[in-house]
């Protein structure tokens, strides 16, 4: 009897305790949603074997959050308290670059991310978005622009101007978004969280702000004639795609050109988007995972007619920031591959990408303990990430000698 009776509990316990596949071992947050279409989670592991150096280029920054090359082998690199750095060639960091903007550095506000012009040989153009004070005691995402002078020992920018303005303006420290990428015909593409308060969140479907949006304007900040909402009546121009929460991690694809991105979901639900133009992705409508709280977000469905399904979700989450495709020759086998920073994963994510679909998940760097907070491929073809902390590292992926 007493055997008989261990058997029982033992095969109860593996009822009440499934293996869950893929890459996070954890049980989803939302058990009881289903994705879409298969694969459009918990892809399953594809590792790579890479064998690979973790060399530390730069060291000693406040909580880095964006990071560029500049094509004199130098890196601009920015501290979400307010600065911006230069970084020489042998790592060595300037003193704070001169001329910045004040910024609302409060929460997840700050000095975001950073480009270059595509013609920065002949223009020498910084951009760079940032949460912006406002009168009142609101702020809200920023970009402004300037020129970058040649002097690296004496880093300043002049000729300071604020292109782009994220309306409305809220009281709030949370989901500036922030991300800028470059389209392939010189558009900018900002991408707009929804601030994270109930106001901001409801705000993701209107078309008359730009909260929850992502943007594309031209270079100096003025809109493109072909954006989708051009001269329709109460919409904001600006806006290129909606219903997004917090995005914190977006690139170009390299051969179409299409903006990806990955987005912030609550507790589950982060995901990955095509971004398209004029087109709703379902926040806070239709999400995957649940609210912090526990309870369902919204309707609690996942699935509405007119609105967009990520091309992959994550529950639980990894907290994505900072995104980047490898093309490099460094490595051949990560040739195609998306790499994802990961700051409550403190890992990097490498996804297998079969054209439109993610056929396979592989978590690097576990062993780190450090928030991700970008990742971005080099002219030389190495991984650059950025751990964000306050005692934060400029880090690069070799092959291993």
């Amino acid at each position: 009897m007493v055997i008989a009776l261990v058997a029982v509990i033992v095969i109860a316990r593996h009822v009440m305790t499934p293996p869950y596949p893929g890459a996070d071992p954890r049980a989803p947050n939302a058990p009881h949603q289903t994705p879409a279409f298969p694969g459009q989670t918990r892809a399953p592991v594809q590792k790579s074997n890479v064998a690979f150096d973790v060399v530390t280029v730069a060291q000693g920054l406040e909580n880095p959050w964006g990071l560029t090359f500049l094509p004199e082998g130098w890196l601009l690199v920015t501290e979400r308290p307010g600065r911006m750095r230069g970084v020489a060639p042998d790592g060595k960091l300037t003193p704070p670059i001169a001329g910045l903007p004040p910024v609302h550095a409060q929460g997840q506000g700050g000095l975001l991310d950073v480009t270059i012009d595509p013609d920065f040989a002949s223009n020498r153009f910084v951009y760079w978005s940032y949460s912006e004070p406002r009168e009142g005691d609101v702020n809200n995402t920023a970009v402004a622009r300037a020129h970058l002078a040649p002097d690296m020992q004496q880093p300043r920018l002049y000729g300071v101007e604020v292109i782009f303005h994220q309306q409305p303006s809220l009281r709030s420290n949370a989901h500036f978004g922030g991300r800028l990428v470059w389209g392939q015909d010189g558009t900018l593409f900002v991408t707009l969280g929804e601030r994270f308060i109930n106001e901001g969140r409801m705000r993701a479907q209107r078309l008359d702000g730009l909260l929850g949006k992502i943007v594309r304007i031209n270079a100096d900040g003025s809109i493109p004639q072909d954006n989708p909402f051009v001269g329709k009546p109460g919409a904001r121009p600006e806006i290129w795609s909606m219903g997004h929460r917090n995005i914190e991690a977006a690139t170009a694809h390299p051969t179409t050109g299409e903006l990806w991105e990955a987005e912030h979901g609550a507790r589950g639900g982060d995901e990955i988007n095509i971004s398209r133009k004029g087109k709703d992705y379902g926040w806070p409508t239709i999400t995957y995972g649940i609210d912090y709280d526990g309870r369902p977000i919204t309707g609690g469905i996942t699935q509405k007619e007119g609105m967009e399904q990520p091309i992959y979700y994550w529950d639980p989450v990894i907290a994505p920031s900072g995104m980047t495709f490898y093309t490099g020759d460094l490595f051949p086998a990560w040739k195609g591959s998306l790499f994802i920073g990961g700051l409550g994963s403190t890992c990097l994510v490498r996804l297998t990408v079969d054209g439109e679909k993610i056929v396979g998940e592989e978590r690097l760097l576990t062993d780190l303990d450090e928030r991700i907070r970008n990742v971005r491929q080099g002219p030389d073809g190495a991984l650059y990430l950025l751990t964000d902390n306050a005692k934060g590292r400029i880090l690069k992926l070799v092959p291993k000698k």
